[in-house]
């Protein structure tokens, strides 16, 4: 038998901000695809859509009318999946071990990113990204004068395949007074890490490793790293983190805030160069909490896009997915050679 090759034989890979495994098995991604294919949204779209309810001065559900602005644009969700003028929470100790309740106050805001209707980050300029970073920054301090505000998640839904309902340029803030699972689960582990690794940051190191071996990086520049991590589920997961510990957005200096912004358009603009199409994802920040010395959190933004091998074939996670571990065909290394032989200029703008 020949020796063990880590691109061509089944192997599990493990994820030490959540301490899983996910399950690599490259030799599948050669099967044939009978199954699902997605339609491809190519439509040009207006730069001001009269029916949107997101481009400036056009009324929303509920009858509000936006402001004509020029920039962004921060309002809270019409439709909001929390609220803040609700009943105090349900005292636990009144419940079992089996049936418990949490109620959960909170406020959700959405963010347009532009005023104009026809773009998204990938084509959008650095500079306008850059407005888009102090926007999330001044929100994240404006809900931390909020003393029942915990954990702000930044977020955002590109393409009808995350479930957006709305194509203008958008991001959201789901503002609570509890934290949420994923990021607690990624709180758990950085503290464990530096409690046993003498005070060592995880993704510091992780950082470091991913610099000194290149294998892994899609771009990167004087203060940020974007990667396809060690770990991905996702076929082509970035995580996308700032090479010094930075627990939140408000400790980012000037000069960070001008990578990061260059990085996400960098990152955003090859997504749609890979397929040639606007590709899908789901992307949002972890840092700390808002008031709390999580002084172990490294900030960080998760990329999960659902395409794997063109514009028309997504990752479904089912079957063994759900039932025993993620599981994905090709090697977090295959796509990072896939998505760093991708152009920076807009397949749109090359026409």
């Amino acid at each position: 038998m020949s020796s063990f090759d880590y691109r061509a034989h089944s192997h599990r890979r493990y994820n030490p901000l959540t301490r899983s495994w996910v399950l690599c098995s490259p030799h599948r991604n050669q099967r044939p695809w009978q199954g699902q294919k997605e339609k491809v949204n190519q439509e040009e779209r207006p730069q001001y859509d009269p029916q949107c309810y997101l481009c400036p001065g056009n009324k929303r559900a509920h009858g509000d009318v936006n402001p004509n602005y020029t920039s962004t644009f921060r309002f809270m969700n019409d439709f909001a999946a929390v609220k803040d003028d609700q009943p105090m929470s349900t005292n636990n100790d009144e419940q079992d071990d089996l049936l418990r309740i949490q109620g959960v106050r909170g406020e959700c805001h959405v963010i347009c990113f532009s005023p104009r209707h026809d773009l998204t980050m990938a084509e959008m300029t650095t500079d306008d990204i850059i407005k888009v970073v102090y926007e999330w920054i001044k929100s994240y301090r404006d809900m931390s004068t909020k003393d029942f505000i915990r954990y702000v998640q930044i977020f955002e839904n590109k393409g009808q395949a995350m479930g957006c309902s709305n194509p203008h340029p958008h991001g959201q803030l789901w503002c609570l007074e509890r934290i949420p699972v994923e990021p607690q689960r990624e709180f758990d582990s950085l503290q464990a890490y530096r409690e046993t690794h003498n005070g060592h940051c995880l993704l510091c190191d992780y950082a470091k490793r991913e610099c000194k071996e290149q294998t892994r990086i899609v771009i990167e520049n004087d203060t940020f790293l974007c990667v396809v991590p060690f770990w991905a589920i996702w076929p082509f997961e970035v995580l996308l983190l700032p090479k010094d510990h930075v627990t939140c957005l408000l400790k980012l200096s000037s000069r960070q805030i001008d990578d990061l912004a260059d990085a996400l358009r960098r990152i955003t603009c090859r997504y749609d160069n890979l397929f040639q199409c606007p590709f899908p994802y789901s992307m949002g920040f972890h840092q700390a909490p808002v008031r709390e010395n999580h002084d172990y959190a490294h900030m960080h933004l998760h990329f999960y896009p659902p395409l794997l091998r063109s514009a028309t074939v997504r990752k479904f996670l089912v079957g063994f997915e759900m039932l025993g571990e993620p599981q994905r065909d090709i090697t977090p290394e295959q796509a990072a050679e896939q998505l760093r032989a991708c152009s920076e200029t807009h397949y749109k703008q090359e026409k």
